[in-house]
């Protein structure tokens, strides 16, 4: 198998920094679009300032995580950050599926994509090894 590159590295953070601001400034703006549409539920009240604070959260994990032009080698703490959100974030949303019986129109897209973007995060770290 060949050596990852950075720049498939940098085009991985930056796809999976992308998706994570603009799920926070939707969350921000209006948390009941999300939910309504990941979850199949609505909020209100202290739901929706709980989940305006974590759009403000995914904001700066987004922020954090953009791949600077030195590319992940000079980041690997926004790199760990980006996985573990990622892996938990898939899980948690499965189990919000499945044991809870929730789900919205992009409950098993948003599982598939936050998986995605862990298997391939893990796919170049062990590809390259750069980060440790």
């Amino acid at each position: 198998m060949s050596e990852t590159s950075p720049t498939t590295l940098r085009k991985i953070r930056a796809f999976a920094a992308v998706v994570e601001v603009a799920t926070g400034l939707v969350l921000v703006i209006d948390p009941t679009i999300v939910t309504r549409w990941l979850l199949g539920v609505d909020v209100s009240g202290q739901g929706r300032l709980l989940g305006r604070c974590f759009g403000i959260a995914l904001l700066a994990l987004g922020v954090a995580c953009w791949p600077g032009r030195q590319g992940a080698e000079s980041s690997p703490s926004a790199f760990r950050a980006m996985l573990i959100y990622n892996v938990l974030i898939a899980l948690y949303l499965a189990y919000l599926g499945t044991v809870r019986h929730l789900g919205g129109l992009l409950l098993w897209p948003g599982v598939t994509l936050h998986a995605v973007v862990a298997a391939l995060l893990v796919w170049t770290w062990r590809d390259g090894r750069r980060l440790t």
